[in-house]
């Protein structure tokens, strides 16, 4: 009996074992035919045509409009016009069962799943033509599997509304590139110089090849990573019957004709700010440049759009900027600042033709900032230190150990007050005061500038700008924001906030204030920058009726026996305002360079922008005591000079 009862009570354990395992495969079913039927009615084709057509807004400080930032694709060109080779290479490297499958590839997705399940992430895509087509127009960047059902989905429906040739066709004109090129016909005028149908075998092969990493296969950039590409795209191409094995080799043998007409791929306004916010949405924000430009983002910036465009006005004015000695054009960049909050108002990033995402001088460049560092690097400390802007200092030629500077012109006035030798830019006495103050007093104020330094640097050169590299003129901008923030620095920025399809975008850092030194310091340095504009090296800068400050700064041709500058700066300010601006020869040489200093380039440039945007600004004063030398007397003249005079005057 007892063998008789444990047998019934193991028979319906099992029995109940088995309902509820049945139970849960049912649910399990329900839920996943449940999931299908989500994602089935979800997938909306008009999703793709939306997807396809959006564009990134700018807003300026006021929360008005200010620019769109898309990708341009308005130059399409149907599929009868995109040569056969170009079709073909696309398939064979991209999605060689294009033409077999329903919008996805269950071998290629299965081979991503054993990948990606091996890695602990989605690293291999596996996606068709067709599913990367609806990325491009799905508004969400993440890589999430959830994402890539939604790609799935969306991708059965576009293939049951449109041919395989349509799609082809959508994608070849919406795919990006790399350079700033969105589709085929922009990249064939980018990199060959050419329209998309004139491209030959092997032109067609290196563009399909650089669709898998833009940046990094960019010919511009890595030619022969790029011509690598190629060459396994053309193998591709023969592998799957597209072109045979000789045609494969000889296309292989060629080498690129690169060739840039494509020019300008943003059609919006203001594009330098347009690149830094770009570069700023990558590097702080974490996003693509490919999202940027294609999923209709809100970007909050911190641009005044009258400032910004009273900046990009005085750029077109070719009269104001110098020539080289050789009569060649000097180059030049300026940015402005909202003092109160670090936030960019305006920026040119060079003179000429913009380039996409080009090289931006007032962000980029790195060189010697001269004079522009003398309040940074010496005065600050050393009024921290308890000098006085009226504290007596030697001016006399004199060696520092090996080191031996002298003054503009070779003038010496034997003694200066501190102030005099900020207000005309006077070297030996800044360069003294360096030395007594200590230089690691002047590399620490340095730091809390936030102006960064090398090793090689570190050295009583420094005192004067002399830098291994150097600085941009935003950091000169944002350092120099201490002085009418009361000793309280501001980081620079761009973006305020981003808002995209799903929210709010989290960067990954936020601007800061460094406390760099006193109110007091700050405001003895107010008042001796603006006896800079008033009587000394930057007068040239007074706008009348408005209290602006300044600083000068200009390196030498580093040549012996070359009279002439290679950097002019001036970085100006009022309370509500700090500008930088840069004129300078990148390589300068004997016969290249500029025959004058900044007091004759960059500080009437410098007037000229403050007259076209100080209108826009408040003009609100410092509110520091003026620092008023006395005038030396006039030596009484003898009896022999005055009949000397009066004989001048007869004769």
């Amino acid at each position: 009996m007892n063998a008789i009862s444990r047998f019934i009570k193991n028979l319906w354990r099992k029995f109940h074992l088995t309902q509820i395992m049945i139970l849960v495969m049912a649910v399990m079913i329900l839920g996943g035919l449940g999931f299908i039927v989500y994602f089935m009615k979800s997938a909306d084709v008009e999703t793709l045509k939306k997807g396809l057509s959006q564009s990134t807004t700018l807003y300026d400080m006021n929360g008005d409009k200010a620019s769109k930032l898309s990708a341009n694709r308005s130059d399409s060109v149907p599929i009868a016009k995109m040569p056969k080779y170009l079709q073909d290479a696309v398939v064979s490297i991209e999605d060689h069962r294009f033409y077999e499958h329903n919008g996805f590839d269950l071998k290629g997705m299965s081979r991503a799943l054993v990948k990606n399940t091996f890695s602990g992430g989605v690293v291999q895509g596996g996606s068709t033509i067709t599913q990367q087509l609806t990325k491009n127009a799905l508004l969400s960047p993440e890589q999430t599997y959830k994402r890539k059902v939604e790609e799935l989905f969306l991708a059965i429906e576009i293939e049951k509304v449109y041919t395989k040739k349509e799609i082809l066709e959508m994608y070849l004109n919406t795919i990006y590139f790399g350079s700033g090129a969105w589709g085929v016909q922009n990249a064939s005028k980018k990199y060959f110089g050419k329209d998309v149908n004139e491209l030959k075998l092997s032109e067609s092969a290196m563009l399909a090849g650089i669709i898998k990493a833009p940046s990094v296969l960019d010919p511009y950039k890595n030619m022969d990573k790029s011509i690598a590409r190629r060459n396994v795209v053309l193998s591709q191409m023969a592998k799957y019957g597209y072109i045979t094995d000789e045609e494969a080799e000889r296309a292989k043998q060629a080498r690129p004709d690169l060739e840039d007409r494509s020019g300008d791929p943003l059609k919006g306004k203001y594009p330098y700010y347009t690149d830094s916010v770009i570069n700023e949405a990558i590097n702080r924000f974490g996003l693509t440049q490919n999202d940027l430009l294609t999923k209709g983002y809100k970007i909050y910036t911190a641009m005044d759009q009258e400032v910004q465009s009273g900046l990009e006005q005085v750029y077109k004015k070719d009269w104001l900027f110098p020539d080289s000695v050789n009569g060649e054009p000097s180059q030049s960049a300026a940015v402005l600042l909202d003092p109160k909050t670090g936030g960019v108002m305006a920026i040119v990033g060079k003179r000429g033709e913009h380039v996409f995402r080009g090289f931006n001088y007032a962000t980029q460049m790195q060189s010697s900032p001269g004079s522009t560092l003398k309040p940074l690097v010496v005065y600050t400390p050393a009024l921290e230190e308890g000098y006085e802007p009226t504290s007596m200092l030697p001016d006399e030629p004199m060696k520092f150990g090996d080191y031996e500077p002298t003054n503009y012109g070779g003038v010496y006035r034997g003694e200066v007050t501190m102030n005099k030798a900020v207000e005309k830019s006077i070297n030996i006495p800044t360069v003294w005061l360096l030395d007594q103050i200590g230089l690691s007093k002047g590399l620490n104020a340095l730091e809390r500038f936030g102006i960064p330094f090398e090793k090689s640097d570190e050295n009583l050169s420094i005192a004067l700008g002399g830098m291994t590299k150097g600085v941009a003129p935003l950091h000169i901008a944002q350092a120099y924001t201490t002085f009418p923030n009361g000793g309280v620095r501001k980081d620079s920025f761009f973006i305020q906030k981003i808002i995209g399809p799903e929210g709010e975008i989290k960067p990954k850092w936020t601007p800061k204030e460094t406390k760099v030194t006193t109110k007091e310091v700050a405001d003895n340095i107010n008042a001796m920058l603006l006896n800079v504009v008033k009587h000394g090296s930057g007068k040239k800068a007074r706008v009348p009726g408005t209290e602006l400050a300044g600083k000068t700064g200009s390196t030498q041709v580093p040549i012996k026996g070359v009279s002439g500058t290679k950097d002019q700066w001036f970085v100006g300010y009022t309370p509500d305002v700090v500008g930088t601006v840069w004129i300078g020869i990148e390589k300068a040489s004997e016969s290249n360079h500029l025959a004058t200093n900044s007091s004759e380039g960059a500080v009437p440039l410098f007037k000229e922008i403050m007259e076209e945007t100080l209108p826009e600004l408040d003009g609100t004063s410092f509110d520091v005591e003026s620092i008023e030398e006395e005038k030396p007397k006039k030596k009484e003249k003898n009896w022999f000079d005055k009949a000397i005079d009066k004989w001048n005057e007869l004769f």
